[in-house]
């Protein structure tokens, strides 16, 4: 305790001096315009005796001259004299006393109301602490220390992995989720929760590991899981296949009750499903194609895809009037993790739509969708 008000007493000093030293410093004597007027004039007197030697001009005139600047010499002095500023020694000593009161006012009102008894308290004795006493950073703290001493408790992990999605950490959302599942089992909400943790992971993309969990979500728990079957339906989406999520959606729409809050949602992404199949792109994958692509390994699946995204790219090239187009080339680089391609593939399709136009507003909004920053 006592280092604590020896280590408060040295910063008030220190910080009292840095003010007081200034003030002790003897003030800069200040040499008055009229002193310099002064040595003008009497320049002049001498230029003029010296002239008057030289023949340059008579008595008369020398004497007239001495004459006047003799009474500016006269008027400049009663004028410094009667005017010049005195600085004020008040100002300094009320200046040192505020310095010095405001800390000793400080120590008094702390002293009196303050807790200086109070011990430091590290995480560790604060996570001891009433739980309805804690912030929510020690309470997700509180939990994992408990789940770190207690790996198999799934009752831990159920109760972590929404809270880490709610914070905006979704790769820790997919371990709690998953753990919780392995522990206590699978259930709509954890298959729920997981496939929208993986969602958020993967930067909005409802990934195949994503739709798997909705369909383990759905299949538990019937129609009676709007989240599920809406994230469903945006693979569809995104997978462009708008037939099938125009379906899904009009279904889900009509399961929904009125005061649902899906239905905004729901409502939207229907609408913008919709406005994709009244303006279909030429020359896009067929069924076949996408069959033909999932019996493939990896890499030759990774180059099918590729060729067709190149081949979109260049018939947008040809015709850039297509929104339905831009939205698919946007998606596909979105799906095959170049973000810096969909990027340009959404600014080259404002730039041909027009930025401020319903189908420039409609590809903003769907880029928005797929986790794209807005774009000017």
């Amino acid at each position: 305790m006592m280092v604590f008000w020896l280590f408060l007493a040295l910063l008030t000093i220190a910080a009292s001096l840095a003010v007081l030293l200034p003030l002790a410093r003897r003030p800069r004597t200040h040499v008055p315009a009229a002193a310099h007027d002064l040595e003008v004039y009497r320049d002049q007197l001498a230029e003029i005796g010296r002239d008057r030697q030289r023949g340059l001009i008579g008595e008369a005139e020398a004497e007239e001259a001495r004459a006047e600047i003799g009474r500016r010499m006269i008027k400049l002095d009663a004028a410094g004299t009667a005017g010049g500023p005195r600085a004020s020694r008040l100002v300094p000593v009320v200046t040192a006393c505020a310095v010095l009161g405001v800390p000793l006012l400080s120590w008094g009102v702390y002293a009196t109301i303050g807790s200086p008894d109070l011990p430091a308290q590290p995480l560790a004795q604060r996570l001891e602490k009433d739980p309805r006493d804690n912030t929510l950073d020690e309470l997700v703290a509180r939990a994992e220390n408990h789940i770190r001493a207690n790996p198999e408790d799934g009752r831990g992990w159920n109760v972590l992995a929404p809270i880490y999605l709610r914070m905006n950490r979704p790769a820790d959302a997919v371990i709690a989720y998953r753990n919780a599942i392995r522990l206590l089992g699978s259930d709509p909400a954890r298959e729920t929760g997981l496939g929208e943790a993986l969602f958020a992971e993967a930067g909005g993309i409802v990934t195949n590991e994503a739709a798997d969990a909705f369909r383990r979500a759905v299949a538990a728990g019937g129609d009676n899981n709007p989240k599920a079957r809406f994230y469903l339906a945006t693979a569809l989406a995104q997978e462009g296949r708008l037939e099938d999520a125009v379906a899904d959606l009009t279904a889900l729409m009509g399961d929904l009750p009125q005061a649902s809050p899906w239905r905004g949602v729901v409502g939207e992404a229907l609408a913008r499903a919709q406005a994709g199949l009244d303006a279909p792109v030429a020359g896009g994958p067929s069924r076949d194609d996408v069959e033909a692509a999932a019996q493939m390994n990896a890499a030759d699946r990774t180059a099918m895809i590729e060729t067709m995204v190149a081949n979109l790219d260049q018939r947008l090239r040809d015709n850039p009037a297509d929104a339905e187009g831009w939205r698919r080339l946007v998606r596909s680089y979105s799906v095959l993790g170049r973000k810096g391609d969909a990027r340009q593939a959404l600014e080259r399709g404002l730039k041909a739509l027009g930025p401020d136009s319903e189908a420039g507003q409609k590809l903003r909004d769907f880029a928005g969708t797929l986790g794209l920053g807005a774009v000017e």
